[in-house]
């Protein structure tokens, strides 16, 4: 059995991803932060639907966390096959509003966090020379947004991290690739009026937001065998708003 870790997966696109991973047969290790409770109903979910599926505690911002949850899954489970790189915070706010704790709490969590949990991720799959890392940016990380300009740079970077990455592990079996969310139906977007998102939908050429589901299709297609191919690669999923 595959074995593969999603961060940030108690709810929205991890909770949706760690869902279909294990409906295609995979241990999926549900990582959260401070949301247990809605992390071990994902795990009761997936686990009375005749899946697999255990929580972990750790705060991707912190390595030391993240190392303890990764040597876990390859002490307990023999490796891993599959790390999704999900767990993620914004605020929306005018860069000179913004503290020097919320600019490094983004960072270290969106960023930093992605890098560490990578790291930690391809030394096991080096060591198999086989695996598969996802990760998850944004369309901002693409193009900018007003008033998200730190959480719009950790997500720039880790399209470039993503890129970078793939071709430093390609030639051992493992491939890198991103997924850049649009307008998605999660908590990060709970803060928008109705008329804010009535707005922005208007920019949508599909003429509506996206869902959870949307995106944790896309990083499955990118997880399976089907797409065993392509690395290094930016797969918007954003109803046509960037191209």
């Amino acid at each position: 059995m595959k074995t593969a870790i999603v961060t940030g997966a108690s709810r929205g696109i991890g909770a949706a991803t760690a869902q279909k991973l294990a409906q295609k047969g995979y241990l999926v290790i549900i990582n959260y932060n401070n949301s247990q409770k809605h992390a071990q109903e994902v795990c009761d979910k997936i686990n009375s639907s005749g899946g697999m599926a255990v929580c972990f505690k750790a705060d991707v911002s912190c390595p030391k966390e993240v190392n303890a949850m990764t040597d876990y899954v390859v002490s307990t489970y023999g490796g891993i096959d599959l790390a999704v790189a999900n767990a993620g915070i914004g605020k929306n706010a005018m860069l000179t509003d913004m503290t020097d704790e919320e600019i490094s709490a983004i960072i270290d969590t969106n960023l930093k966090g992605v890098i560490t949990f990578s790291r930690e991720c391809a030394k096991s799959m080096l060591h198999h020379h086989n695996g598969n890392i996802i990760t998850v940016a944004s369309m901002w990380g693409q193009t900018g947004a007003s008033c998200e300009s730190v959480y719009s740079a950790s997500k720039g970077g880790i399209i470039a991290f993503t890129k970078a990455l793939a071709k430093e592990l390609g030639a051992n079996g493992v491939r890198v690739n991103c997924v850049s969310p649009g307008l998605i139906d999660t908590d990060i977007n709970s803060n928008l009026t109705k008329e804010d998102k009535l707005a922005l939908i208007r920019e949508i050429p599909l003429s509506r937001i996206g869902s959870p589901d949307d995106v944790a299709d896309a990083i499955c297609w990118l997880a399976d065998e089907k797409s065993a191919y392509i690395t290094g690669q930016v797969l918007s999923v954003n109803g046509g708003m960037v191209i």
